[in-house]
């Protein structure tokens, strides 16, 4: 497997404000503020499938994993919480990627990023 997928999942990261990116338990992971994780890699968990782990609002891991397993799933460790567990080894819709981390880090973020983030300017909002 290339690294292409966890390439454009590190640009889709990196472009929101204030975010950093550093090693959590053997993972990439990215920060909010340099403390706060929405998003995780999910490449060295007991398997060869290549995932992220992301925040997510109540109900949305559940509706996501039901009606498409084959792109989502209940990770293990967070799941519990509400992340969301997200296969990048099949084919995926970035543009949806990218508003499941947009929406990860606004359920992190301090208000005030994520009003940077919704925002007209940055054409989120």
């Amino acid at each position: 497997m290339t690294d292409l997928p966890i390439e454009k999942l590190r640009q889709i990261c990196l472009a929101l404000t204030e975010v950093t990116e550093r090693l959590s338990h053997g993972e990439a992971t990215w920060f909010v503020g340099g403390r706060m994780s929405f998003v995780t890699t999910a490449d060295h968990h007991h398997d060869d499938r290549v995932a992220f782990w992301c925040a997510a609002e109540d109900g949305v891991q559940e509706a996501l994993v039901a009606t498409a397993p084959e792109r989502f799933f209940r990770p293990p460790y967070l799941g519990h919480r509400g992340w969301l567990g997200v296969w990048l080894d099949v084919p995926q819709d970035w543009d949806e990627i990218a508003a499941l981390v947009a929406d990860a880090y606004r359920s992190v973020a301090p208000t005030r990023l994520a009003a940077v983030l919704d925002s007209p300017a940055r054409g989120l909002g």
